[in-house]
């Protein structure tokens, strides 16, 4: 199948041509003839990289009438960088068509230059939903003669929040239209925008709904919540070429694993919503130039990032939404080539794994985290390789190697590689000497149950939520889930309530009831004290070091019928001269 035989118009085929495009993509194929020639809309679910663009884009610019300088088809996106990656697209797509005008509509540039473009006349507007309906209520963006609405990434526009600014936009644009929507998987939300607004849609499936892409490896390394971030580093030292976006679940942690990256000697740096419009800029296109080599993301904002040869996409965590996974995979194994998609997790988070290979149709397979010994030998036979394969100007050279041999030629060849080698690689050989293993052995007796002094029976499984991590100590809290209390509050309380260092905080269990958590040893008796009759929502609070044995769930309870009781839960006084009471 080619491009001409899809029904594709000449000056379009000269352009794609140029872009170095040879024969369609599944999607294309699919796509192309169905917008060039029938008249119901459509619904594509399909994987990032799989060439969406092309398969609206070129179908779009072939129906316009590029005499009438009205918009007469709207692209909406979730976020600037792909509003931006879209519409450069379209406009390579269309130099060969005169008086074709694409124009990006997005927040964080100036409002006046989109209201004088869209005056002057504009066939195709690309836009972010906010700055879009910021346009349509100055009355500048005027929808009346839309013949094609394309909703692109439909499924991480509701995960933004968007679901309500897409209603109010298509209020805006006429009832007979031919609409698009193109989405990497197909939660709820989806359907019901396709019922209410779309003309019996077609549905084109490109692979299996939710699936991973295709040429993704899966991968995971199963470490100790305190070892994440050293066993992220590890995978980058193990992978020399690495060219990589590393996905955080929030903008704090973004900022600081790229700030620890960028102390320990990486090429890395953050992208996040908190950062200005410019700052964005300027990291991306470090990144598109290679520049940076680690790009540590949030997912709202590495939406749009357009790169075809990322090696890796890492996964410091793993999101709640299994959508969200495959967006964040789908950023590799781009064009044709293939990728790895890498999970650094914890004990609690294998649960979480497994629903993912389930929905996705993927096994992740289970690796150890790189010994030191292994990255010392890649990283040096990736310099021999390097050394090996690089091309010498003998003409320059020669000025200057009389002068070098004379220093250098006492020494042996083994003498002198032995020095380049120490000299290239010091800090890594200074940092991984001695440096121990940080897998998570994961092995657990069976079935195993324990008593504890009321009789009630605790699982294994109950008995490790109670036992802290090495070097940590165990803290319980009378707050949990059912309080409104969650990891952030946690985090927030301790660093008002602690004066003058920040606590390192490990694993947090969040039960109904109560909270669990480890900190350093060091640091437990001021937690316990921090902690201890502080406020959370009008509650007092108790805190004290957790026992293993002991059963909080059931003494929990009861200490929620309490009140102005300091001590601890399951201790109980009797009132002197009294046979009974609970003070």
């Amino acid at each position: 199948m080619t491009f001409d035989e899809l029904g594709v118009s000449e000056p379009l085929l000269r352009a794609i041509a140029d872009m170095g495009f040879e024969n369609p993509m599944p999607v294309q194929e699919k796509v192309i003839p169905h917008l060039l020639n029938e008249d119901t809309d459509v619904i594509a679910l399909a994987q990032t990289g799989t060439g969406k663009t092309a398969a609206f884009g070129l179908p779009v610019l072939q129906r316009i009438n590029a005499s009438l300088h009205e918009p007469q088809a709207l692209i909406i996106a979730p976020t600037r960088e792909l509003c931006l990656q879209i519409a450069g697209d379209l406009a390579d797509f269309s130099k060969y068509i005169d008086d074709v005008t694409v124009l990006p509509v997005y927040g964080g540039s100036s409002i006046e230059s989109q209201i004088k473009a869209l005056k002057r006349g504009v066939q195709i507007i690309v836009a972010t939903p906010g700055r879009l309906i910021d346009l349509i209520n100055r009355r500048v963006a005027k929808l009346n003669s839309v013949h094609t609405v394309i909703l692109d990434e439909a499924d991480e526009m509701l995960n933004m929040g968007f679901q309500d600014s897409i209603n109010e936009i298509l209020e805006h644009v006429p009832a007979e239209r031919k609409m698009l929507l193109f989405s990497a998987t197909m939660p709820p939300e989806i359907a019901r925008i396709a019922k209410k607004y779309m003309h019996d849609p077609v549905e084109y499936v490109i692979g299996t709904r939710n699936e991973g892409a295709a040429n993704v490896k899966h991968v995971y390394y199963l470490v100790n919540a305190r070892d994440k971030y050293l066993a992220l580093k590890r995978v980058a030292d193990d992978n020399p070429d690495i060219y990589a976006i590393i996905f955080c679940r929030t903008r704090r942690d973004t900022q600081e694993i790229a700030d620890e990256l960028i102390r320990d000697g990486y090429n890395a740096d953050a992208l996040h919503g908190d950062m200005s419009q410019q700052q964005r800029d300027i990291v991306m296109k470090k990144f598109h130039d290679r520049v940076i080599r680690l790009l540590v993301a949030t997912d709202v904002a590495a939406r749009g990032i357009d790169v075809d040869d990322l090696t890796h996409v890492i996964n410091f965590g793993l999101p709640e939404d299994t959508a969200v996974y495959t967006h964040r995979s789908g950023r590799t194994g781009r064009a044709g080539k293939t990728g790895v998609s890498i999970a650094i997790i914890h004990t609690r988070e294998k649960g979480r794994l497994k629903e993912i290979e389930r929905i996705i149709g993927k096994k992740f397979e289970r690796k150890e985290v790189p010994t030191p010994a292994h990255i010392i030998e890649k990283q040096l036979y990736h310099l021999a390789d390097k050394i090996e394969r690089v091309e010498v100007d003998d003409a320059e050279m020669d000025k200057y190697t009389p002068g070098v041999i004379k220093k250098l030629g006492w020494l042996s060849s083994e003498d002198l590689i032995k020095r380049v080698l120490s000299l290239e690689f010091k800090r890594l050989l200074d940092y991984y000497k001695d440096a121990p293993s940080i897998d998570v052995i994961d092995e657990k007796p069976a079935k195993e149950k324990r008593k504890t002094e009321n009789g009630k029976q605790l699982t294994d499984k109950d008995k490790d939520r109670r036992t802290a991590d090495k070097g940590m100590e165990r803290i319980y809290v009378n707050v949990g889930k059912r309080d409104g209390f969650y990891a952030g509050n946690l985090i927030d309380m301790l660093n008002h309530t602690i004066a003058g260092q920040r606590v390192d905080v490990g694993r947090i269990d969040l039960l109904p009831a109560y909270t669990l958590f480890d900190v350093k040893k060091r640091d437990a008796k001021k937690v316990v004290g921090a902690l201890k009759n502080a406020d959370f929502m009008g509650k007092r609070l108790y805190s004290e070091i957790a026992e293993p044995d002991k059963d909080y769930a059931r003494t929990s309870n009861r200490r929620s019928h309490e009140k102005g009781d300091d001590e601890p839960f399951g201790v109980f006084k009797r009132k002197k001269g009294k046979k009974s009471g609970r003070k």
